[in-house]
């Protein structure tokens, strides 16, 4: 079940250098961790019209068929005003208006388009309530101005609402709406954040303004729903001393002292949002990824969290957790991200996800989910190289990265390897001096999985890295165990390689879509096959590309 190996590389784990020991990783499975929490099903993209296009609903129940678990789905400009039709980084439904007396006028007709998409996929909306509609706004002209907008230009949904309680009627209209059309226990489910990065251009109002502003829209969710799980407040990353760090700061603060400037009461919060960046950038010719921005992010606002007396256990989602921060821009004008289309992406996602996950542990908060800020552009060149899941239909390698997690699940076990690099080192210096080649673990029943990588800020060229694994408690009257090896690599769930393979084309015929489709799903390398099992364990030994993953499942009869 081995790729071939290349012979000749070092691996001196100590030094950062390679020499020819293997990495060791060694699992576990009678060592439990407790209960995987299943923080990667979360999606999300600007342009929110998408939904209901050929292509985005059937990424849609990609994403649903990828885990058994739930998944989330966030989107921009849910209540913008327009005619529907999506561009760069801007969407709109059109669902609030005014007749000439002042009187609001609801339309539903797209806002329903894009949550019947969602639920008939069986995915669950992430409900980001903005942006403001053009009867509401206090600056309405220009109210959108095409994207790539110029230092100055500010757009009119982007201000604060001239009447706060038409605004938080607007958020109860349109909760009772989905109530009603799907039914209380279905939007219970979901969850409802109020805005997006308040910090920067999305909101051309004070702090005091965007709290004023989440007040009355959790009173108006809270209104027709109840039992709503709301929150906020979608900051950017926020680093030591920052902007960001202050907002997020000042705003639960509010939430803990403050009465709601809608209802006089406490201002609800059941989680707490914010976002996580990286920070690629081009060095000597080839583009180095920024993890440890990333994650520095992340623990900040985890520790700003932790410091909340009041709110430390409550779920955090890191609504938007990405390399970089802007899902639209094409590699063309921003060299630095050409990381997107093959499987640099995958391998930086798997080390993010555990990494945040460790983070996580030792602030001792409650990371229920880090969102991917990628989907799918409608009438774009192929692999263009904008950050999404897929091209024209065809699935790129990190939406393998998805199909790898959905099968981990039931208890974390013990799962350690000598490549690994710890979350806090990462966070200081990256992942530049050596890969990391890491392994997370889970169990459930008579089943096991192993996800690993090999991944490095810089993205050049590098020898495998053999990969010896050995793993123990497995019952001791289990004779052999079935064990199903997937791959993402060069040559593995990699459509990008197999597109350029056959020369670029921008107009594929049917042969190669239906091959470039195909290519584009996770596969398997040599397996499945049976391994012997002895003394309650059984070991094994793959060979990891830089910039690869693999998982393996094993299985066996009770």
């Amino acid at each position: 079940m081995s790729r071939p190996a290349v012979a000749g590389w070092l691996l001196v784990l100590s030094s950062g250098c390679f020499g020819q020991a293997p990495v060791e990783v060694r699992v576990d499975l009678g060592r439990n961790l407790g209960a995987f929490t299943p923080v990667y099903p979360w999606f999300g993209y600007d342009e929110s019209n998408y939904t209901t296009t050929k292509n985005g609903q059937a990424l849609l129940r990609e994403l649903h068929d990828t885990t058994p678990e739930p998944v989330y789905v966030r989107a921009h400009f849910l209540l913008t005003t327009g005619n529907g039709k999506p561009e760069l980084k801007w969407s709109s439904s059109n669902v609030y208006s005014e007749d000439a007396n002042g009187k609001p006028v609801y339309d539903w007709t797209i806002l329903d388009g894009m949550f019947d998409a969602w639920t008939r996929a069986g995915v669950r909306p992430m409900v980001e309530l903005g942006f403001m509609p053009k009867a509401l706004s206090i600056h309405p002209d220009p109210y959108h101005i095409p994207w790539p907008t110029q230092p100055g230009e500010v757009e009119g949904w982007s201000f604060p609402p001239k009447d706060y309680s038409k605004w938080g009627d607007l958020i109860r209209q349109v909760a009772a709406h989905m109530a009603t059309r799907y039914g209380m226990a279905e939007v219970s489910n979901w969850y409802w954040e109020v805005w997006n990065e308040p910090d920067i251009f999305y909101w051309h109002g004070s702090e005091d303004e965007y709290n004023r502003l989440y007040d009355y829209a959790v009173a108006g969710v809270r209104a027709a729903i109840p039992t709503a799980r709301v929150g906020g407040p979608a900051t950017t990353g926020p680093s030591p001393n920052s902007k960001s760090a202050a907002f997020l700061q000042q705003f639960l603060r509010h939430c803990a002292e403050d009465r709601s400037g809608a209802t006089g009461g406490p201002v609800p919060l059941d989680f707490i949002s914010f976002h996580a960046k990286g920070s690629p950038h081009m060095m000597d010719g080839h583009v180095q990824m920024g993890l440890g921005r990333e994650l520095e992010n992340a623990t900040t606002g985890f520790g700003i969290v932790r410091a909340s007396s009041k709110f430390r256990g409550l779920p955090i989602i890191l609504s938007e957790a990405d390399p970089e921060g802007c899902g639209a821009c094409s590699p063309e004008q921003h060299p630095e991200d050409a990381y997107r289309n093959g499987t640099v992406y995958p391998a930086y996602t798997a080390a993010a996800m555990k990494a945040l996950m460790d983070l996580a542990e030792g602030e001792r908060v409650h990371l229920i989910g880090f969102l991917t800020w990628a989907f799918e552009f409608e009438d774009q060149p192929w692999f263009a190289g904008r950050r999404t899941l897929a091209t024209h239909g065809t699935d790129k390698p990190e939406m393998n990265f998805f199909r790898m997690a959905g099968l981990l699940g039931g208890d974390r076990v013990e799962a350690v390897s000598r490549g690994a690099i710890a979350a806090e080192s990462i966070v200081k210096q990256g992942v530049r001096e050596r890969p990391e080649v890491d392994a997370m673990a889970t169990r459930r029943g008579s089943s096991a999985s192993l996800l690993l990588w090999n991944y490095q800020d810089d993205a050049v060229a590098g020898p495998d890295v053999r990969t010896h694994i050995s793993i123990r408690g497995i019952p001791t009257a289990v004779g052999r165990v079935l064990v199903e090896e997937y791959g993402i690599d060069n040559q593995h769930s990699n459509a990008f390689e197999v597109w350029k393979q056959m020369g670029s084309p921008q107009e594929p015929s049917a042969e190669q879509d239906a091959r470039l489709k195909a290519a584009g799903q996770l596969e398997t390398i040599d397996s499945p096959r049976w391994i012997p099992v002895k003394d309650g364990g059984v070991e094994t030994e793959i060979d990891l590309p830089r910039e690869s993953m693999a998982l393996l499942r094993l299985s066996w009869e009770k």
